[in-house]
């Protein structure tokens, strides 16, 4: 059985190509018709990306949460919807058919109610990787309320900063998260992130790790507790169903915060017709999901990986949806293939710097182990370099399993580049062709589309900055709050098109490969960080004058985060110590995943007369270039530079 909008032989991926394009308001059209909708649309897509203005299945009524659960009881009600492999292997693992996933998203609704949450309202989720981070997100959308998940790595401080920003007045988060390891205390973050919030009324805990936590009466309840009183309700109400709230298509579904280029994280906005038409088709698309396969994707909740095809890509096709509590390498770094010969997994969908780590174990983790189930391999958040893929291709695939190298962002919704498993051709290293929908265009710094160039071995290849002409049904609609910080941001750069803030090759097939950010945004481990975050928390740190952050190329990471600093006093016997007082810094004020991997000291930066550092130069003293710098006449004090250079770390 195939899904009546899946693309089954590369003749069909052109035809429907074509018809996207020529025509999007009847192809998305026809693929939304297979959806529930509590009233159909006016016009499927008005929009301009001047202001920007963008509306899929304008004044439709739906709730993304009947799609994702309702409609798939009467037939598959005892099919697993989720399964949770914990952290610990020898925990029982959780199978969640989606009877139950619809009794537990009904209780979670009707917690939220008894709490005072109404439509609109934003709740941010600050949990580890358990089903009731599933049944939390599904039970806000249920209601109406605005989710904001916020990754379980966060620190108190980004967690404030982002509470503020999206003004929410509800948390949902657990006493504490396992991770390999280590116990991760996530109340007592957000206690710390509380101190002086005058705007949240609620606070609901839900127990995982028994580690102790303050609860402070009037706002801080137990989820056990909430979702018992819930159950009592539903059930005098004659019914375990709560009732979806019926919302307009373009109304917001989530917030999720994305690091930029300045030092504030955005909130990437995404409503409830066009995010849910394309995480669907997407998912069924590029993995070819047959119903009954079971889906693997190692990502957290906490980003846009996991909302997309942890939960509502793979429940709104009736999937079979793995959610993994860990890390890869623990208790062993065979966890993953353990994982995929329990459960027979078919479809794995990971990381880049997953796989680099994993590479470094040699084969003994995955000897003897029965990796036969699996039929397709994926790859998210960064490019994929070809000594891993080939990796990937050969030990865990065999060579028998077509890898899809994904390449989307927070800010479009679902996958826009990629190969489609065993349909469209896969090329190491690159992400391929786009998805019907999207129209990508490689133009020069001017905004001049890019022009075709022959390359020593004879190929021609476009160069340019990675845009957008068009609208596909995922693209985010505005960043919370700030509506012209998204137009600054995407749409202000070349006029008429949305920016990705990639560069990209273009082969003469039409295939794109993703070079990487052009814009002062680090991509560390397949996640987004701002180099003006990171400088701005250096900053915080006593005893620093002044930071710069680059980006070089690491070997797990895929980029590594190097930071050049200017420090009052720093004798070399204290610069070890001041080191680590300085990582601590960015880990209390942002959090572990943004702790530069190399810091140098130095006594000046490379600046122009008029003030601005050149960190292009800063970039290949990184990289280890310091042959080839480049021009450096114009700046204030070019002696800075040779300094630097000799003392790289």
């Amino acid at each position: 059985m195939s899904y009546p909008y899946q693309i089954q032989s590369i003749d069909q991926y052109h035809e429907a190509y074509q018809k996207s394009v020529e025509d999007p308001e009847a192809f998305w059209g026809a693929i939304a018709a297979h959806f529930q909708w509590r009233k159909k649309w006016s016009k499927v897509l008005d929009w301009n990306f001047k202001e920007p203005k963008i509306e899929w299945f304008k004044d439709a009524r739906l709730n993304i949460t009947e799609n994702c659960i309702d409609r798939h009881l009467e037939k598959m009600g005892e099919q697993p919807a989720i399964i949770w492999e914990p952290n610990n292997p020898d925990e029982r693992v959780r199978t969640v058919t989606y009877n139950r996933l619809h009794k537990r998203v009904c209780q979670v609704a009707q917690m939220l109610v008894n709490n005072g949450v109404k439509k609109g309202d934003r709740v941010c989720i600050y949990m580890g990787m358990v089903p009731e981070l599933a049944y939390a997100v599904l039970g806000c959308a249920r209601i109406g309320a605005i989710h904001s998940v916020i990754f379980g790595g966060f620190s108190a401080k980004s967690i404030a900063d982002r509470l503020a920003d999206a003004n929410a007045e509800y948390i949902i988060t657990c006493d504490g998260a396992f991770r390999g390891g280590k116990d991760i205390p996530l109340k007592s973050v957000i206690d710390d992130a509380l101190v002086g919030n005058t705007t949240v009324k609620k606070v609901i805990v839900y127990t995982r790790t028994r580690t102790p936590v303050s609860m402070i009466k009037g706002r801080d309840v137990w989820w056990e507790d909430e979702m018992l009183h819930a159950e009592d309700i539903l059930e005098k109400n004659g019914s375990i169903n709560f009732p979806a709230t019926a919302m307009d298509a373009e109304d917001p579904l989530f917030i999720l915060y994305t690091s930029g280029s300045t030092g504030k994280p955005k909130g990437v906005v995404h409503t409830c017709g066009g995010y849910m038409v394309w995480t669907t088709y997407t998912f069924v698309n590029v993995f070819q999901y047959t119903p009954g396969d079971i889906y693997f994707c190692t990502a957290d909740i906490g980003w846009i990986t996991g909302h997309s095809y942890i939960v509502y890509g793979p429940l709104a096709a009736g999937a079979t949806s793995m959610m993994f509590e860990g890390i890869p390498t623990w208790p062993d770094a065979g966890r993953f293939w353990d994982i995929t010969e329990k459960h027979k997994v078919n479809i794995l969908y990971t990381a880049p710097t997953a796989i680099r780590s994993l590479m470094g174990f040699g084969l003994d983790p995955i000897r003897g182990k029965d990796l036969s189930s699996l039929k397709v391999l994926g790859t998210v958040g960064e490019p994929i370099n070809e000594e891993a893929w080939h990796w990937y291709n050969e030990n865990i695939g065999q060579k028998k399993c077509p890898i899809v190298d994904t390449w989307w962002q927070t800010e479009t919704g679902g996958c826009l580049i990629t190969n489609l498993a065993g349909i469209t051709p896969a090329k190491a290293s690159w992400a391929t062709l786009p998805l019907p929908g999207v129209q990508p265009v490689l133009v020069d710094e001017e905004g001049n589309e890019a022009k075709p160039a022959p390359t020593a071995d004879g190929a021609v290849i476009t160069s340019g900055n990675l845009c957008m002409k068009a609208p596909w049904p995922g693209i985010l609609r505005t960043t919370w709050g700030d509506h012209d910080r998204c137009r600054q941001t995407y749409f202000s750069t070349y006029k008429d098109l949305y920016f990705t803030g990639d560069g990209a090759l273009r082969d003469e097939n039409g295939n794109y490969r993703i070079t990487g950010r052009v814009d002062d945004v680090l991509n560390v481990s397949g996640h987004r960080i701002g180099t003006a975050e990171v400088e701005n928390a250096i900053n915080m740190h006593a005893g620093v004058i002044e930071s710069a952050v680059v980006g070089y190329p690491h070997d797990i990471k895929g980029q590594g985060i190097y930071a050049y600093i200017i420090a009052e006093g720093v004798k070399p016997e204290d610069e070890e110590r001041q080191r680590q007082n300085i990582l601590q810094t960015v880990t209390r004020i942002i959090g572990p995943i943004a702790k530069p991997d190399k810091i140098q000291f130095v006594n000046g930066l490379p600046k122009t007369r008029s003030g601005k550092i050149m960190r292009r130069i800063l970039r290949k003293i990184a990289e280890g270039q310091t042959d080839n710098l480049g021009d450096t006449s114009t700046l204030l004090d070019p002696a800075v530079v040779e300094t630097i250079a000799k003392g790289k770390v």
